[in-house]
């Protein structure tokens, strides 16, 4: 219960982040991305000594499948995830007034090109979560959560600009649904592209791992 517990709370502040950041920029303001790694990173320093610091479905299978977290405990990790995403919606619109509860949104005009992003975004997060955070060789280290959350500054700089926002994290689709800062024809995508993005990293990531001979 303490791993899901830390699950829920760092996913609440770090979409809570994002809503608050997102709703209240300007439009010239291009700074929203270093909030929201920063956010990232530091729930990783705070909870991945007790959970792993997921925050993110997509990390969650992408460490299932690197044999770092049992099946049994995935519906539990990913159900957190996904509540405190949905009660930062809420609370940033009905609260904070920050977005609107169920808002529109509009599915991007490049479908394609929405997708690739996601799922390029995604691979690079997971593929960065698993090699810093889940190896023998890097155990220990001091680094992984700056390293992770600046994942997510980077690729939000580079892919996010394609018609999901860069999500890269399916419990952020949702909350950007239920906040309206996105349809949810978009975050269907966005879900889909990132779990495929977090099985190839798992993927790619093992083969590489084991063809250089390393400890798990």
């Amino acid at each position: 219960m303490n791993k899901l517990l830390v699950e829920f709370v760092g996913t609440f502040f770090f979409v809570l982040t994002i809503v608050c950041v997102v709703n209240g920029i300007a439009a010239d303001n291009y700074m929203a991305p270093v909030a929201i790694g920063s956010a990232l990173m530091i729930m990783v320093y705070a909870g991945g000594h007790i959970s792993g610091g997921h925050y993110n479905p997509a990390v969650t299978i992408g460490c299932l499948l690197r044999g770092k977290i049992s099946g049994g405990e995935v519906p539990g990790y990913i159900i957190a995830q996904v509540l405190g995403a949905i009660l930062a919606a809420v609370i940033g619109a009905a609260v904070l007034g920050k977005g609107v509860i169920m808002g529109g949104g509009e599915m991007p005009s490049n479908m394609a090109a929405a997708f690739t992003a996601e799922l390029l975004g995604t691979f690079a997060l997971v593929w960065v979560v698993l090699q810093t955070a889940t190896t023998a060789s890097t155990a220990g280290n001091s680094y992984y959560g700056l390293a992770i959350g600046f994942t997510v500054v980077v690729m939000a700089y580079a892919l996010g600009g394609f018609g999901t926002g860069g999500c890269f994290n399916p419990a952020i689709a949702i909350g950007a649904a239920m906040n309206g800062l996105a349809g949810w024809g978009t975050a269907g995508l966005a879900i889909v592209a990132d779990v495929i993005g977090g099985v190839l990293a798992a993927i790619v990531f093992k083969a590489a791992y084991t063809s250089q001979g390393a400890d798990d």
